[in-house]
């Protein structure tokens, strides 16, 4: 399995994944969403920003997920991965205030994040609101030319 995921540009996470300041992506739910289950070591992911092209790729070293969180394990957990998810110290309670009424994290290890040849999304029958997408192959994702 191959993932997509897609980056808010206002957090401004890419540029840290790709210089490997940022080496863990973490997704924070209410209810399980992909890649829930859906992801192990081994695969790869791609990222892009939203309104822009797929540039980026990386390995996955782990996956961590944890379920039924409270606001005290979310603030534990920030803590404790603060640096490695990319997140300046000060901004840890905005990012806790976000976070706080989730239940659900997963924690994504990257490993050799390397910039890729940059392609158009094709997100039909996928939803335009999707942020995690997992796929079989790099030409059922890509659009074409």
């Amino acid at each position: 399995m191959k993932h997509i995921a897609i980056l808010s540009r206002k957090w401004q996470m890419l540029e840290k994944i790709e210089s490997g300041e940022k080496t863990i992506e973490s997704r924070w739910y209410k209810s399980r969403f992909k890649p829930w289950d859906s992801i192990q070591a081994g695969e790869i992911v791609y990222f892009k920003e939203t309104g822009k092209d797929v540039c980026l790729q990386a390995r996955i070293a782990r996956v961590e997920q944890i379920d039924n969180i409270t606001p005290s394990t979310v603030r534990q957990t920030l803590n404790l991965h603060q640096k490695d998810l990319g997140i300046d110290k000060s901004d840890i309670e905005l990012y806790y205030q976000h976070f706080k009424d989730k239940k659900y994290c997963i924690l994504i290890y990257l490993a050799e994040p390397k910039p890729i040849n940059p392609f158009k999304l094709n997100k039909a029958g996928i939803g335009m609101m999707s942020a995690w997408i997992c796929f079989r192959k790099l030409t059922d994702i890509k659009m074409k030319s």
